[in-house]
């Protein structure tokens, strides 16, 4: 008997996007539960997603509790967790066998959207990564089985570097699944701020973040107090 799939799209002021994600999940996933969780948009993207998800809840800002909140409230086998600025590259009939063998948790590839070559090289690094630390970002799609989800009390209540400190205590259950099909993940921060610029301070935030600088004061240096 096939898994049954849920994913869950965490959002804020995603309006440019999110249409168009749900049609193609609705396309390629359609027995699919989608869960859209907004975190307080100021735009249309509530408006956008209401009638194409098959539910949608309105929470606290933050994407750990955003995502946890979607995932508690699916009632799906496994749980994809997925940026609305991702689009998974994985098939349903793909995901389905890789889910055959009901591997308690895993993440995919990663390709960033850009033609430059300095994408192709900073995605073939975060995949390599990825393979060799076993922790996922929040751009490669993690997933996990629900009742691992409820049983490890989902991800940690941080504003930021969740989904590696979720990597890392799921990584301690067993090794991940590494889907091959790639998430394709939109590059803007990149061309918005700099190729260089973000590499380096992507690589100064895990650095301070394993070195126990507060995930606190990492957002605010990323975002700004």
């Amino acid at each position: 008997m096939a898994a049954s799939v849920g994913f869950v799209i965490p959002v804020l002021n995603e309006e440019a996007g999110i249409a168009g994600l749900l049609e193609y999940l609705r396309e390629h996933f359609p027995d699919s539960e989608l869960t859209v969780v907004d975190g307080g948009s100021s735009d249309r993207t509530v408006a956008l997603a209401l009638p194409r998800c098959t539910r949608l809840l309105i929470g606290e800002p933050g994407r750990a509790a955003q995502m946890n909140l979607g995932g508690r409230a699916s009632s799906s086998d496994y749980l994809c967790f997925l940026h609305a600025d991702s689009l998974p590259g994985v098939s349903a009939g793909q995901l389905q066998g890789c889910l055959a063998s009901e591997p308690p948790w895993g993440f995919c590839r990663v390709r960033l959207s850009g033609g430059r070559r300095a994408f192709r090289i900073i995605e073939w690094f975060m995949n390599q990564r990825s393979r060799l630390t076993s922790v996922a970002t929040g751009d490669q799609m993690l997933f996990l089985r629900r009742s691992l989800f409820e049983d490890s009390g989902g991800f940690d209540d941080i504003p930021l570097m969740e989904d590696v400190a979720y990597s890392k205590r799921l990584r301690r259950v067993a090794r991940p699944l590494i889907i091959p099909q790639p998430v394709q993940s939109s590059s803007r921060r990149w061309e918005q701020r700099g190729v260089v610029r973000t590499v380096l301070s992507m690589w100064g935030l895990r650095l301070a973040y394993t070195l126990g600088v507060s995930p606190r004061r990492l957002w605010e240096h990323y975002y700004g107090p």
